[in-house]
């Protein structure tokens, strides 16, 4: 339809030519000859510049919604190559089939009850996946179970990495996946998480401590699955968490305190675990509903719980004493069993008549006594079960079999009044009274002993407090100077002083020698003495007066620190002993003052004796030459030293600058590794290159990775030194040819060729793939390292049996 263009007005007085809103501004002089023109024009070619007009318009509008939409999917497809690549952690389950290609939108793909991916502005807030591996039995030992968990190339900790890339997401379910290993500290990067469930796998080992830190965390599920260590006490009352689930796993140790501190709890499952110790007042919890610890190990006596609770189930478990009183006054309680413990006392009638209760289960205890005759019962009340105690008298008749619509159990007591499957009145009396003069017994046992272990424990103490009086004096002296020195606190937590652990008792305590003493040792430093140089100094060789051979180390004194800072950070050094680790034995920084006038201080080490790791591999040693299992071994040793430095104190240890050559092997063949946690306190670790080294040198480019520093060490073991000499720029060849078929039998050391079994040296080399990964995200932890070595062990030692 042809609209009559007019001229219109703006607010400054200009005038326009109005078609379909469209304005077109209009010359004073030629305003009306446009018009008129325009006017005069032919219809048909007024209706064709009409219709061109809507045209374009109508083409602008498609263009637009295309670029917009191409933003989106631009912004989106980061996200797409994140689920693409789960699902090859995944192993392509057939669940994930509808997620064909990265041009796939996979928000858009429709949700099914067992796969949905939910998204908001272009990133995904929700994935939850329902596989079909669900965990059967409970004879999972650690590995790989064919069609029961994914394979023995899975890794948890570079599945997690990738899922933590999905920073957006809100919800997270994936059960019966058969995802298996140790679930990684790394989950608690996702920040925004609300909801997890992680249920129905085969995961083991600990539960991350820092993932009670994800505040935003409401539901926690991680119930059927073989976790074995203990539960974090270190939950806090900021948490939001309201569902608590880690039933039927190995968990042990006692019930975390600090979980009565989440108020906003609703529902606690810690069903079928081995949960020993005693439960503390839970009625701070007023937000309770569900309570499930049965089928646990915990003891002593009921505590407190909150006036709202609902459902209780404490069965199977060691609880001793009576019922108590205030359980008769849950009124919003609806179930309760606290069945196949040891209860004694009589059965609180209380119990059966509160308004709500629905389900009660007193069987399997020692509760005695006659029942009220005039027992009240809820309206509610659908099952009750008394059997197997040591109640007599007769059976209440609100509890009789003909009540309708209530089940009610009472086999294996003495009650009378022709009630079936009962004992006779004498088999629950003298049950009575010999568990009376048992429990004086044990009252008298029991005070005999702790008068007896209180002596003990006094006399213990005495003697330590002598034996440590100044050792204390001189630790606490240290810890006070960490606090007053504000720079090192910066970087270092006291706690690391006290966590440090002290793992070889067979050297002698560090202590501070003087230069005197280190001249005697080395002849005054005779060159016959001088073992070489690197990076943090040069290096002597001495014996002590004791007869211990010594190393002794001569490296500048750091200008960003105090003297007194130094001497802290050596402390912190020397107490860093393991079976693994080369144990520093003392220090001299007193008046040693090198050629360019700057102060020097001596470190001395224990002597390794056998030389380097890398000397043997290398071929220039006739001595000895390690086949596969000699070669897994030091690998081990050195994975556990690393471990240590990184998990085996707060903070951890990092930069160790890990080579072959850092790898010592003592008069027994066991490995030592050398020159770690250096880098608090030389200057030189921070260089960009060392002597003899490129500055592109892999040590030097990745030196804040040990895991990727260790995986050459792992690629030296496989394919010898001299392959892997050219570092960053054979490793893509390198790896190339591992991956291909029998292309390893063409660099593979031929000596491990000879001693290896194919299955265990797959294990190493996937593992190597991983830890020199150019994508940090995609490493796995040194704990994740560790695992696979020791397979890769157990493997080629059944092999070689």
């Amino acid at each position: 339809m042809f609209v009559q263009p007019t001229l219109l007005n703006n607010s400054n007085g200009q005038r326009y030519l109005s078609s379909y809103e469209a304005g077109f501004p209009l010359d004073s002089l030629h305003e009306q000859v446009a018009l008129c023109s325009f006017k005069q024009w032919p219809k048909k070619s007024r209706t064709f510049l009409m219709g061109f007009h809507d045209f374009v318009l109508l083409f602008c509008s498609f263009w637009c919604v295309f670029f917009v939409s191409s933003c989106s999917a631009q912004m989106q497809s980061s996200q797409t190559q994140v689920l693409l690549q789960l699902k090859k952690h995944l192993e392509y389950p057939r669940q994930l089939e509808i997620w064909k290609d990265r041009w796939t939108d996979l928000c858009s793909v429709s949700s099914s009850g067992q796969v949905n991916v939910t998204c908001k502005d272009n990133f995904v807030t929700e994935l939850s996946i329902l596989g079909d591996k669900p965990t059967e039995g409970r004879d999972f030992d650690g590995f790989a179970i064919p069609n029961r968990t994914l394979s023995d190339s899975f890794s948890m900790d570079s599945f997690v990495a990738t899922v933590a890339r999905l920073t957006s997401l809100r919800v997270l379910s994936l059960v019966s996946l058969g995802m298996w290993g140790p679930l990684p500290d790394r989950i608690h990067r996702l920040y925004a998480l609300e909801h997890l469930d992680l249920s129905s796998n085969y995961l083991y080992g600990s539960i991350p401590p820092k993932i009670c830190t994800m505040v935003n965390l409401q539901t926690l599920g991680l119930g059927d699955n073989f976790f074995n260590g203990t539960i974090p006490n270190v939950f806090n009352s900021s948490s939001n968490l309201s569902v608590l689930s880690l039933r039927n796993n190995m968990l042990k140790g006692p019930f975390p305190p600090s979980i009565l501190s989440v108020t906003s709890l609703k529902d606690i499952d810690m069903s079928s675990n081995q949960i020993s110790g005693i439960l503390q007042d839970f009625s701070a919890l007023s937000n309770l509903e569900r309570l499930d610890l049965g089928e646990n190990k915990l003891e002593s006596f009921l505590p407190a719980m909150p006036k709202g609770l609902v459902s209780l189930f404490l069965g199977r478990n060691s609880f001793s004493g009576e019922i108590p009183k205030p359980y008769g006054q849950l009124n919003s309680l609806q179930k309760l069993d606290v069945s196949f413990n040891a209860f004694t006392g009589t059965a609180p009638a209380e119990l059966f008549s509160l308004p709500n209760i629905s389900y009660l289960n007193l069987a399997s205890n020692m509760l005695n006594g006659p029942l009220q005759s005039h027992l009240k019962c809820s309206s509610q009340l659908r099952f009750v079960d008394i059997s197997y105690n040591r109640l007599v008298g007769d059976l209440p008749s609100s509890l009789s079999t003909r009540s309708e619509n209530r089940i009610v159990k009472s086999d294996g007591n003495c009650l009378s009044g022709g009630v079936q499957h009962q004992h006779s009145v004498s088999y629950c009396t003298e049950a009575h009274a010999k568990k009376k003069s048992y429990r004086v017994g044990i009252f008298v046992g029991v005070i005999v002993g702790i008068l007896l272990i209180s002596v003990v424990l006094a006399l213990t103490i005495v003697i330590t407090c002598k034996k440590f009086f100044l050792r204390g004096v001189s630790e606490q002296h240290l810890l006070h100077k960490t606090v007053q020195d504000s720079s090192y606190a910066a970087g270092f937590s006291s706690e690391l002083v006290t966590n440090a652990k002290l793992s070889r008792e067979d050297l002698p305590t560090c202590r501070s020698y003087s230069l005197e003493e280190l001249k005697e040792a080395t002849n005054n430093f005779d060159n016959s003495t001088f073992m070489g140089e690197n990076i943090y100094g040069k290096l002597y060789r001495g014996k002590l007066q004791s007869g211990i051979q010594i190393v002794i180390r001569s490296l500048p004194v750091s200008k960003k620190y105090s003297v007194r800072n130094f001497k802290l950070r050596l402390d912190l050094l020397a107490k860093l002993r393991h079976p693994h680790l080369v144990s520093l034995l003392g220090h001299c920084i007193d008046g040693v003052v090198a050629e360019n006038n700057e102060t020097n201080v001596f470190l001395i080490y224990e002597y390794v004796p056998n030389g380097t790791f890398q000397t043997y591999l290398s071929g220039h040693s006739s001595d000895k030459v390690f086949n596969w299992s000699e070669r897994l071994s030091v690998l081990i040793n050195i994975a556990k030293a690393v471990h240590f430095l990184h998990t085996g104190m707060i903070p951890g240890f990092f930069k160790n600058r890990l080579k072959s050559d850092n790898i010592l092997l003592s008069e027994n063949w066991m490995a030592k590794l050398s020159d770690y946690g250096l880098s608090i306190i030389s200057e030189e670790a921070d260089a960009c290159g060392v002597k003899g080294e490129s500055p592109n040198s892999w040590q030097m480019k990745m030196l804040e990775d040990d895991v990727y520093s260790f995986g050459f060490i792992l690629l030296e073991a496989l394919v010898g030194p001299s392959v892997s000499a050219e570092r960053v720029t054979a490793v893509l060849n390198v790896m190339a040819t591992f991956n291909s078929q029998d292309g390893w039998k063409g660099i593979v050391d031929p000596v491990v060729q000879a001693t290896c079994s194919k299955e265990s040296l797959f294990v190493v080399i996937s593992i190597t793939n991983k830890c020199i990964s150019p994508e940090s995200w995609n490493r796995p932890s040194i704990e994740d390292v560790l695992w696979n070595l020791q397979y890769a062990s157990q493997i080629q030692a059944t092999d070689d049996g």
